[in-house]
């Protein structure tokens, strides 16, 4: 290998605790990355603070809003994202290398340090490049390409997790007033499994736990996840739970660092003498699709406990008088745990017996016992059977609705919950729709909509010409990419609403537009008054949020101003009711009135603009926390799940042999979602570059080559489509055998659009059939 053919980055094992000073220098070096001014980085200690903005990246809770150092690395890198002193004006666009073609061969990092948008743009097709255009202009081109569908069906609506309630409730309230429920949007591709499998076993798609439910726990399962990484601040609870004695076991196919040792920074002692919390006692790693089959055994394990506790005259370990009262179904649960094979479910988790039995112990000798789970879950084929499978053990012990325990949902973006909540949904249900008919006065669409993979699939027959993200980079977060992107591309008109350019802007329709908007962090003037907005946390929270910042240039509008005037253009405005006659002008003006609004549809809501003067917010009710279950039989349900066997993967296998690797997408350190802040993923020993594989050192032999060969990856389906990513290097790691990880959106062009979790629809990210062959390193040296 010649010097310049060389990688630009190194693999290095990483042997630190997790954050401490290494987080903090790496806080430094974004605000200079980004050239931050002093007033930016003063911003970051108004961040989660009662008159301060909410952190625009995760949605793990604050405790109390009250801290006076609340923010984490991965925050602070958002918030040096939207303060970045970096401007994309007209001027940018107009640059002689700056065509759309020509900013497409740019990568994901590079199109994100280009700065923040100044002004609304469209596309002239003439020169292939974005020009100026007047915000009146561009909401009429949006008003006339709605009204020249033939189906109201043909305009999809995406939404970000990081808007608003109030954006997202006039949001929906628009999409439905002009005919449609479809609204893809993000919780469509991580935790729409959580939403759809926990409401028949529980009665509610939400977690049940608070933070304060942390301050009891006897033992925390962490399934899926990655705190460090995805979560920081998630790492303080989970310090202060392992220094009072708490168990924590870390469940998921890669060994942590974050969950191995933290060095807290608000923890003076620590960062003065350089020491640590270890934070999981246990680290059990299953295969790539193992999960369901662990919790199985564990349920079994635990149920053979009690039998032979049963037997003896010993204390039992399930909790049968909350089974007796709070249970439906359990009978049938347990006479299908005795009936299944414990060499299935091995062979299946991927996990040695004496582990399932140490878990098994874990939990029945804790008596309070929270189980949280992120994506690592969720993007399988079999999501919602498993966490249902999850619910199902934490049951058997009566470990939902008492303090101290529960299940805990980790969402990511920082409003995923709460657009959910007010109404970003494409199958609302009955009771809702008839809600907006009494307030509003005209009749919403009643059949379901579109997610994310179904107007995927729409655009590309033609059914869906109009495509609106509010927020997020839809072309990249996707699955089957060139897909997506020629549905993208076959579309009348793409409307990206964002802060930043992104490759969904540049992968477009045959007319398209940019339209800025205020960050989370900037001051959203409305008639002279600085406006709050409200987001919901991953524990039910809801909480105002006030920008500090001057807004990056004064031609910006808020989310809420541009759906409200997308809106006005399209049906209309005025004083009375029915669709062409909803007040948007008024609701712009004062934010407070949308929340009247929302307070009128929703009963959980009363009284919101007092609940929300209050430091931290409010939380909104969660019925199975209070032991209430709004379920078929008004209990909480046991579901019976068989282990599937016959599955894409073990038919790929059963063609393929041990050469079939099961691959996960997953995120570096670096990055937040799509957002690219950086190169390097310091935890796993990687930096400065991105095109990597984590492998076993054995599966490396087996395919006869060595740790820093370069392959190409091509997955595995059985519809004749070839999909493949190029130019990997591979790195030796401790992940299980037949298992590979790697970052996305690089691999997300592997995962067939037709891959999703049953009943859920979310594409199945975390378990791609594929094969690698010997390749070479990519142009820019692996980055």
């Amino acid at each position: 290998m010649s010097k310049q053919d060389k990688p630009i980055g190194k693999i290095a094992p990483y042997t630190h605790a997790a954050a401490g000073w290494g987080a903090l220098r790496h806080v430094a070096q974004g605000m200079l990355r980004e050239r931050v001014p002093p007033a930016g980085i003063g911003a970051l200690l108004a961040q989660n603070q009662p008159d301060g903005f909410d952190c625009p990246g995760c949605a793990w809770p604050d405790r109390a809003h009250a801290s006076t150092f609340e923010f984490c690395e991965n925050g602070a890198k958002a918030v040096a994202a939207e303060a970045t002193s970096r401007r994309v004006t007209a001027a940018f666009f107009a640059a002689p290398d700056h065509t759309v073609t020509e900013l497409l061969r740019q990568s994901d990092h590079e199109l994100e340090h280009h700065g923040r948008l100044t002004q609304p743009m469209v596309y002239d097709p003439a020169s292939d490049r974005y020009v100026p255009v007047s915000w009146d202009d561009a909401f009429a081109l949006v008003a006339r390409e709605l009204h020249a569908l033939d189906d109201p069906d043909q305009a999809a609506f995406y939404t970000s997790g990081r808007a608003s309630n109030e954006a997202a409730f006039l949001y929906q309230l628009f999409a439905r007033a002009y005919g449609t429920n479809n609204f893809p949007d993000c919780s469509n591709m991580c935790h729409e499994a959580t939403s759809r499998g926990l409401p028949p076993v529980v009665g509610a798609g939400k977690g049940t736990v608070t933070l304060d439910d942390f301050e009891h726990a006897d033992a925390i399962l962490i399934f899926g996840q990655n705190p460090a990484t995805n979560h920081p601040r998630m790492l303080g609870e989970l310090r202060a739970c392992a220094k009072r004695g708490a168990t924590i076991v870390s469940i998921n196919p890669l060994r942590e660092r974050g969950l191995e040792r933290f060095a807290d920074p608000q923890a003076m002692g620590e960062m003065l003498t350089g020491g640590s919390t270890h934070i999981a006692t246990l680290f059990i790693q299953p295969r790539l699709g193992g999960d369901l089959a662990l919790l199985k055994g564990v349920a079994k394990r635990l149920l053979e406990m009690d039998d032979a506790a049963a037997l003896e005259g010993a204390h039992r370990l399930l909790d049968l008088d909350f089974i007796a009262a709070h249970t439906a179904f359990f009978d049938a649960f347990a006479a299908d745990l005795r009936g299944e094979a414990w060499d299935v479910l091995v062979a299946e988790a991927g996990v040695p017996y004496a582990q399932i039995a140490q878990l098994a112990g874990i939990y029945a000798r804790s008596e309070r016992v929270i189980a949280t789970w992120g994506m690592g879950i969720t993007q399988h084929k079999h999501a919602v059977a498993t966490i249902q499978m999850l619910s199902n053990l934490m049951l058997m012990r009566g470990n939902i609705g008492r303090p101290g325990a529960g299940l805990c949902p980790v969402r990511g973006h920082s409003n995923v919950q709460g657009d959910r909540t007010v109404g970003i949904e494409e199958q609302p249900t009955a009771a809702f729709l008839d809600r907006l008919r009494r307030v509003y006065g005209f009749e919403p669409p009643r059949h379901h909509g579109h997610d994310v993979v179904a107007t995927i699939a729409a655009m590309e027959q033609g059914k869906v010409k109009v495509f609106i993200g509010l927020g997020g980079n839809f072309a990249v977060a996707t699955p089957d990419t060139p897909r997506t992107f020629a549905a993208l591309r076959s579309c009348a008109l793409t409307v990206q609403i964002i802060t930043k350019l992104n490759r969904s802007a540049l992968v477009h329709g045959r007319a398209a537009l940019i339209l800025p908007t205020l960050g989370r962090t900037e001051i959203d003037l409305q008639q002279g008054v600085a406006q709050g907005v409200t987001v919901e946390d991953s524990m039910s929270m809801v909480h105002v949020s006030y920008g500090r910042n001057a807004p990056a240039s004064p031609e910006l509008l808020s989310e809420v101003a541009i759906v409200s005037r997308m809106a006005e253009a399209t049906l209309g405005a005025g004083e009375g009711q029915g669709r062409d006659g909803l007040p948007w002008p008024a609701w712009r003006g004062d934010y407070a009135l949308i929340r009247d609004e929302i307070e009128k549809v929703f009963d959980d809501f009363h009284d919101y603009n007092q609940r929300i003067a209050v430091p931290g917010g409010f939380h909104l009710t969660v019925a199975p926390r209070h032991r209430t279950w709004h379920t078929a039989s008004g209990k909480a349900q046991f579901a019976v799940h068989a282990v599937p066997r016959d599955t894409p993967i073990s038919r790929a296998r059963q063609q393929h042999g041990e050469r079939l690797l099961v691959m996960m997408t997953t995120r570096s350190h670096d990055q937040y979602n799509t957002t690219i802040y950086a190169l390097d993923d310091r935890y796993r020993g990687v930096f400065g570059m991105r095109r990597v594989i984590f492998i076993h050192a054995d599966d490396i032999a087996m395919l006869g080559m060595r740790a820093g060969d370069w392959v190409d990856v091509k997955s595995v389906w059985d519809d004749g489509v070839e999909r493949r990513a190029d130019g990997f290097m591979l790195v030796a790691y401790d992940i299980p055998r037949g298992c590979v990880a790697a970052y996305y959106p690089e691999t997300n062009a592997l995962v067939p659009l037709a891959s999703v979790a049953d009943g859920a629809g979310t594409p199945t990210s975390k378990s791609i059939p594929v094969l690698l062959f010997p390749g070479r390193m990519p142009e820019g040296g692996g980055r």
